[in-house]
């Protein structure tokens, strides 16, 4: 089971209540108002953006389709219309008005990126683009930093992420590429890993402890000591709009803690917080590492190839900022927003690994050992 671009894809659907800042930081006002643009908006990260935006006294303006969750934030500026020049009216409603700072957290084309970089670039001030660690080469170092070297897409006209995504880093790489070239010395790379939390459609994290609570007999991959990296939304919606009132540029890893986290810890969370008693059986990497079509979320193998996924410096970005809520906040927060959703709304939360994918774990790794 070797992690590919997939497993880090980001998505911009988003689901459920957006109840997601402490009440605190609504008089945490910002010293000085920003205009800041979000490409985006209303998929996962895009809501909890804007949520710590307005709460800190910044004046928002939204441009996406008008398709994901249209009725959010009814007070806030909308533009419409399509990240692709060629279709419908494309990047027309941006060709006015002026913004400090543009977030964009739904870029995923060089050409489409760099449209509206070059739209953008002589009325803002920054252009924030949420890149991904996927972007940097595979198989990725141990321990590796921003100066890793980037994914090089064999086609760079390619406009499609490819069967198992394998186009997706190199063309979060271009994206990069086209964001610098648009605005020299006035970008800001951001690379986060997974992210996690309440509000996340992908139910890759939210598998976790959404499994332990409910019981029974549990198959965990790796070992306890396996490093694992990840960031809540909160937090790096928290950064990003640090980023902006600082006007802080660079490239910068968006992955979390500031300080190595283990599988084993992760794991302990999601038992404190559930409700019903369950087993945990240790299925190790190197068996893991051979059941191909046996995806696992969050969890890569700590050996081979993927040894580096979960081991990505943050030094660069806790400098700047950037802090974390401990995981068993995040664990507890995930399962009570889970609890809460609608079933209609539940059921469109689909969680990244099956009950009938877990038995088959189980029942492998037994015969294994005989």
């Amino acid at each position: 089971m070797k992690p590919t671009r997939r497993h880090l894809m980001q998505w911009t659907a988003g689901l459920g209540a957006l109840s997601l800042l402490p009440q605190s930081h609504a008089a945490d006002k910002a010293p000085s108002p920003k205009r800041i643009l979000v490409l985006g908006g209303t998929g996962f990260l895009g809501p909890a953006i804007v949520e710590v935006a307005r709460a800190r006294g910044h004046v928002l303006t939204l441009f996406n389709r008008g398709k994901t969750r249209p009725g959010l934030f009814p007070d806030v500026e909308k533009r419409q219309g399509d990240r692709d020049p060629l279709k419908g009216e494309g990047l027309k409603s941006l060709e006015t008005g002026e913004w400090d700072a543009v977030i964009d957290d739904s870029g995923y084309y060089p050409r489409m990126v760099g449209a509206s970089a070059q739209l953008l670039a002589p009325r803002v001030k920054q252009y924030i683009y949420i890149s991904s660690i996927s972007a940097y080469k595979e198989p990725v170092p141990v321990g590796g930093d921003e100066d890793s070297p980037l994914a090089v897409l064999a086609d760079p006209a390619v406009e499609t992420m490819g069967k198992n995504y394998e186009n997706y880093g190199g063309l979060k790489a271009a994206c990069e590429a086209a964001v610098a070239k648009a605005l020299p010395g006035r970008s800001t790379i951001v690379r986060p890993g997974y992210i996690v939390g309440p509000d996340d459609p992908t139910g890759r994290f939210t598998y976790w402890p959404v499994r332990f609570d409910k019981g029974g007999e549990i198959a965990v991959p790796g070992a306890p000591t396996d490093p694992l990296q990840l960031i809540d939304v909160r937090d790096l919606a928290t950064w990003l709009v640090h980023l902006v009132e600082n006007g802080t540029m660079g490239q910068f890893n968006a992955v979390g803690p500031a300080e190595p986290m283990s599988w084993g810890r992760v794991i302990a969370a999601c038992q404190k917080s559930a409700g019903t008693p369950g087993t945990v059986t240790w299925v190790p990497g190197e068996f893991m590492a051979k059941q191909e079509d046996l995806d696992m979320p969050i969890w890569a193998p700590y050996l081979g190839d993927s040894k580096g996924f979960h081991t990505w410096r943050t030094t660069r970005a806790v400098k700047a900022g950037l802090k974390f809520r401990p995981v068993e906040q995040t664990v507890a927060d995930t399962l009570a927003w889970y609890k809460t959703q609608l079933k209609e709304e539940k059921g469109r939360v689909k969680l990244a690994f099956s009950a009938e994918q877990e038995a088959t774990l189980l029942q492998r790794w037994k015969q294994a050992k005989g």
